[in-house]
């Protein structure tokens, strides 16, 4: 099936740069369903999970700051976004 006429829930939810936002819904990157392809993707390897979202960090924050400069990305808010949704929850 040629890519362009998935329906949208079976098209990659993949970022498009350097606006940093979902290629197929328009949310930000990561958006809800890569959030869960991605924890499904990296079940077995939550370090590589990490890993490869602080590398999505680091380049969201060079591109998102390119494109403007005053005032700049939000640290705490890109943290949230790439990060902080990905750490185990304590019990």
């Amino acid at each position: 099936m040629n890519p362009a006429t998935r329906p949208p829930s079976a098209r990659p939810h993949l970022p498009l740069r350097p606006l940093w936002i979902c290629r197929t819904c328009g949310q930000p990157w990561p958006c809800a369903v890569a959030r869960l392809t991605l924890l499904a993707d990296y079940r077995d390897d939550l370090v590589g999970l990490h890993v490869y979202l602080g590398a999505a960090l680091f380049a969201a924050t060079a591109d998102l700051y390119r494109l403007n400069p005053h005032p700049g990305p939000d640290p705490a808010a890109l943290f949230a976004r790439f990060l902080g949704w990905a750490r185990p929850h304590r019990s």
